[in-house]
């Protein structure tokens, strides 16, 4: 009977830590940031195509991806941003390593799934516009996670919160900009603030 892996590696995300190099008051999870950007760029797909008449963006084919994007780093780890874009040959270096990575994973599956897979692990099934959505969603769960940790009292996520704003803004993606005025605020609410009716 033949086995196939990719599955059983991908649980493994719940293993890997994310924000290495810095103190957190509660330890985030590659799984844990995976589900949120998924739930981000799923949102920002549908304020591209539902608000912003980007007709082509598929949320759940976005959603998806998301659920993919970091996958790689089961094999790689989570490399800190500050490394990862120290400067333009070790970005390079590392993004041939991810691709390499999901690649490997990606013939890990049963051979049918193998070339859809792969266009998820390696986002080749996306097209720019989706995957500049993706990046910003990614970054809003960077944003996000920095913002608990600033609003927690953990001075240390201050710089990193204002270089991903900053990083978003530069993006100049109306999908995301939208987000972050009429959405990201809401999650500096109470529980009882946010379910209250108006």
């Amino acid at each position: 009977m033949e086995h196939y892996s990719l599955n059983a590696l991908l649980a493994r995300m719940k293993h890997i830590t994310r924000w290495a190099l810095m103190h957190s008051t509660r330890t985030e999870t590659l799984s844990e940031h995976t589900a949120d950007t998924a739930l981000l760029a799923h949102t920002l797909g549908l304020i591209a195509r539902d608000m912003l008449g980007q007709a082509g963006v598929r949320p759940e084919t976005l959603a998806a991806a998301a659920l993919y994007h970091d996958a790689p780093e089961i094999l790689t780890g989570d490399m800190p941003t500050p490394v990862k874009y120290k400067n333009e040959a070790l970005k390079t270096a590392y993004k041939a390593l991810e691709r390499q990575s999901a690649c490997q994973m990606a013939i890990l599956a049963a051979p049918p799934l193998q070339d859809t897979l792969a266009g998820f692990l390696t986002g080749d099934c996306l097209t720019a516009e989706e995957k500049t959505l993706l990046k910003a969603a990614d970054r809003l769960s960077a944003l996000i996670k920095c913002g608990e940790e600033v609003r927690a009292g953990n001075g240390e996520f201050r710089a990193a919160l204002a270089q991903q704003q900053a990083a978003l803004e530069a993006m100049a993606c109306p999908a995301a900009d939208y987000f972050m005025a009429h959405m990201l605020p809401c999650y500096a609410l109470t529980l009882d603030e946010l379910t209250a009716l108006e």
